[in-house]
């Protein structure tokens, strides 16, 4: 009678201090937990639905072929059946939380009065006398708030919040069987070291699926779930013996309910702890690659395609459980990352980087380089995206030098000159007026000062071919004068080039000697559409996605014609050109049609090559990031090989032909379009050979490239940059 009275009297003062918003149903004095009775008419408790968002899920990226390569998760958790379970993990769960859980509804009456008296002597909430179902209800509840005001309302201690539990209990009670919500209990507690869910608690803990755990380290879990950050075995020794001791009152309990014997209990108890720390799979960090993984993880961030805003994004790349397919060919990535290993080492200061792309599609299809991915400033680590833009976590980029002479080219082929057309060149160029060059919003940019030169002084009659595989500067300078530099800029942005930093182009009048610092994606992208027929498609790295309930999206390549065929076929016959009569003669072909420029600039502060055949195209740069235009390429050892100097057909260029000849092992040989001849004249490949002057030609050994190859003298950059 006293302790029912007790109760009133709790219900009563907890009314009068205005803590109770709504009715709360009291135990009935006598035989506990028999009845309710209620203290007014106007008390009513009833069930009230609860909202459920979808629980915060890993999500999978993998690549072309369905093996993962990473995964993101703002919790780490995987859900799983109630089946997938092992039953002593259920007994244990059951037995420390919740021992009658299948014998009472939503609401444990012997529990509520146990809590109720309790808390009536301490003077607040001392004991939670909660069931299952209302543990579930506050974790749902938890997870669903955005900010930490509602995060601490979820779990604030008072009689208010308790009442809401009790409303949504009783609603989840009759939505669904004491099993899904045991399931559902079991997928969304958290048990300290970072794991949400048994099946995440399990590996994480023991290195084992939650179908696999024995009896000690389901007790372990068990009694994990009460105060998960005092008993967190990650943070030290005294949260181990914590969560020790807390093991053993679980065998305790499990064996005083009979559900295993005493001699089980303390076999169980003898163990020790186990804990292995497995550590938490997920990030680029862990990723076999990193800069791939980097470039997928912005992609999906800041593309719309995937979802409105940035937020939602954010949302559904860390807690939507989605399985992204991505364009990675795992035997490209060997190639490229086998490539560059052969070339540069890890340890050199110039790194190396290289991307490869499915001409057509836009597909990225490999992206490598020289160093690891990292912070650790000793082991050399690259703690940015070498490869990528800066959207897509890369820096500032390389110069990548006389690659950008190809859109020249290709203005001059879209303006009407024909392959054999040309001019004389001396070995210097100098604009002959200020307004010789305008930049696309028609102001004049010419510099009469500055002369900028060939190497060793080469000059003559060149044409688009002989100017091209020479890669002779003042021709390009002279050729870019004549189409004009704003339409030279535009076939460039028509092939998706824009600089690494996100800043605009730099117009200058050394525009076509590759003066605005570029990654190796967007080079390779360009120079795709070239391999493409002129058919420009963004980059692209993801095809489909799964969501957590098994629809499936696909993602089509978004791509455009920029240019006539004929015109990018032509460029095509040229480029190849490099290869057998040009700056690239001594490094050779690939055994199949190739086609590509070298890139090398300033007094070879950095280097490039990015080439292509039908099938696939790339780039790779060379320099170093600790500043190009500080550390040159001059008197340097690259993997483990001395260079006097380096050009893009010193490292680049091998890194791009061993990286070609394994990517394509077992493809097909796709040739490239013939010429239009009766448009564009010449006869490209089928021409009797160029000889070189003596003073041109590169012996087998030397490691200087073809004439002039790229080097040129920079003028100087406007104020602050």
């Amino acid at each position: 009678m006293s302790r029912g009275s007790s109760i009133l009297r709790l219900a009563g003062a907890a009314t009068a201090a205005g803590v109770l918003t709504a009715a709360i149903a009291l135990p009935a004095i006598g035989g506990a937990g028999a009845m309710f009775i209620t203290a007014s008419e106007d008390l009513n408790l009833k069930p009230e639905d609860l909202v459920e968002p979808p629980l915060a899920e890993k999500t999978e990226i993998m690549d072309a072929k369905g093996n993962q390569i990473a995964q993101f998760y703002e919790e780490y958790r995987e859900v799983i059946k109630l089946a997938e379970v092992a039953e002593v993990m259920k007994t244990a769960i059951i037995s420390i939380e919740d021992f009658r859980f299948y014998q009472h509804g939503a609401i444990d009456i012997e529990g509520t009065i146990r809590a109720l008296a309790k808390n009536l002597s301490a003077g607040g909430v001392a004991q939670g006398g909660s069931s299952i179902t209302q543990q579930y209800v506050k974790q749902v509840l938890y997870n669903a708030a955005d900010t930490e005001e509602e995060k601490a309302k979820a779990l604030e201690t008072s009689y208010a919040r308790k009442l809401n539990e009790l409303r949504f209990a009783m609603a989840i009670e009759k939505k669904y069987t004491k099993d899904e919500i045991l399931e559902k209990y079991l997928n969304i507690a958290y048990f300290g070291a970072g794991a949400n869910g048994v099946e995440a608690a399990a590996k994480r803990f023991f290195g084992v699926k939650a179908s696999e755990l024995s009896l000690a380290q389901a007790a372990t879990l068990a009694g994990a779930v009460q105060d998960p950050n005092r008993t967190d075995p990650n943070l030290g020794k005294d949260q181990r013996r914590r969560l020790l001791e807390r093991r053993n009152v679980v065998l305790n309990r499990m064996a005083e309910l009979k559900k295993i014997t005493p001699q089980e209990a303390e076999d169980a108890k003898k163990e020790k702890l186990g804990y292995k720390g497995t550590a938490l799979p997920g990030g680029c960090e862990a990723s076999r690659y990193p800069y791939y993984c980097m470039y997928v993880r912005a992609e999906v961030l800041s593309n719309p395609v995937f979802a409105k805003t940035k937020k939602q994004r954010a949302q559904l790349l860390n807690r939507g459980g989605l399985k992204i397919k991505t364009t990675l060919d795992p035997k490209m990535q060997r190639a490229a990352e086998a490539a560059i290993k052969k070339h540069v080492f890890a340890s050199d200061y110039p790194v190396a980087s290289e991307a490869l792309v499915e001409p057509g599609t836009g597909q990225i299809k490999a992206m490598a380089a020289s160093r690891k991915y990292g912070t650790n400033k000793r082991k050399n680590e690259m703690s940015y995206n070498v490869v990528a833009d800066s959207a897509h976590g890369g820096g500032v980029g390389f110069q990548p030098g006389s690659t950008f002479k190809t859109f020249t080219l290709l203005t001059a082929l879209k303006e009407g000159m024909k392959v054999n057309d040309g001019f004389s060149v001396g070995a210097g160029y100098r604009a002959p007026f200020y307004s010789t060059f305008k930049n696309c919003k028609g102001d004049s940019i010419g510099d009469p000062s500055h002369t900028v030169t060939n190497d060793e002084g080469s000059g003559g009659f060149k044409t688009l071919q002989t100017g091209t595989w020479g890669s002779v500067n003042t021709f390009f300078m002279k050729l870019e004068e004549k189409v004009g530099l704003c339409d030279t800029i535009k076939t460039a942005k028509s092939l998706g080039i824009k600089r690494a930093d996100g800043l605009p182009l730099l117009e200058f009048s050394t525009f076509t000697l590759g003066t605005n610092e570029m990654d190796p994606v967007t080079v390779a992208n360009a120079y795709a559409a070239i391999a493409a027929r002129g058919k420009y498609c963004e980059p692209m790295v993801v095809t489909q996605i799964t969501d957590r309930y098994g629809k499936v999206k696909k993602y089509d390549p978004k791509c455009k014609q920029v240019m006539d065929k004929e015109v990018a076929d032509a460029a095509a016959n040229v480029l190849t050109g490099v290869f057998t009569k040009g700056t690239m003669r001594g490094v050779g072909g690939i055994g199949r049609p190739v086609a590509g420029k070298t890139g090398t600039s300033d007094a070879q502060a950095t280097a490039w090559f990015a080439g292509f055949t039908p099938d696939l195209a790339g780039a790779v740069s060379i320099g170093d990031p600790r500043g190009s235009q500080k550390y040159k390429l001059n008197n340097v050892t690259i993997g483990g090989r001395y260079y006097g100097s380096v050009f893009g057909s010193s490292v680049p260029g091998p890194v791009f032909k061993d990286t070609m000849i394994a990517a394509l092992k077992g493809v097909p040989a796709t040739p490239f379009p013939p010429i239009d001849s009766a448009r564009f004249g010449g006869c490209g490949q089928s021409c009797a050979p160029v000889q070189p002057r003596r003073d041109d030609r590169v012996e087998p050994d030397d490691d200087l490239p073809d004439v002039g190859d790229d080097d040129f003298t920079l003028a100087e950059p406007p104020a602050g940059r």
